[in-house]
């Protein structure tokens, strides 16, 4: 099993990014996948979750402006994130497990992506 993430960089307060978490070795259709991030200092941080039956789930703090998707032909994870803030900033992670998790109970985490949002 594995994820590998990509899509990271650095970009503008109020700008675009797209995550993307290509899984090998199982089908994103059959697991409960995840985004998290962790931010220089701070720890690991759950960001959305979608589940089997494609329902979206959101932290307060990304709500309204990311959006989390999967296309299961490609087995690929998606993370769009819009209107960014600096305090976005962070290393981000996709994960997945059979079911919904404790954060650090996922099985299978990806080796993250770095997200930078600076002027």
């Amino acid at each position: 099993v594995q994820l590998v993430e990509s899509g990271g960089g650095l970009v503008q307060p109020g700008g675009s990014l797209r995550l993307s978490c290509a899984a090998s070795g199982f089908t994103t259709g059959t697991y409960h996948m995840i985004w998290g991030r962790q931010a220089p200092g701070k720890g690991r941080e759950w960001v959305a979750s979608i589940t089997t039956s494609n329902s979206a789930y959101y932290a307060d703090f990304v709500k309204g402006r990311f959006t989390i998707s999967k296309d299961n032909a490609k087995n690929i994870l998606y993370l769009q994130m819009d209107r960014l803030k600096p305090e976005d900033t962070a290393v981000y992670y996709c994960a997945a497990d059979l079911g919904p998790q404790a954060l650090s109970s996922y099985k299978y985490w990806g080796q993250g992506t770095q997200v930078t949002v600076s002027s």
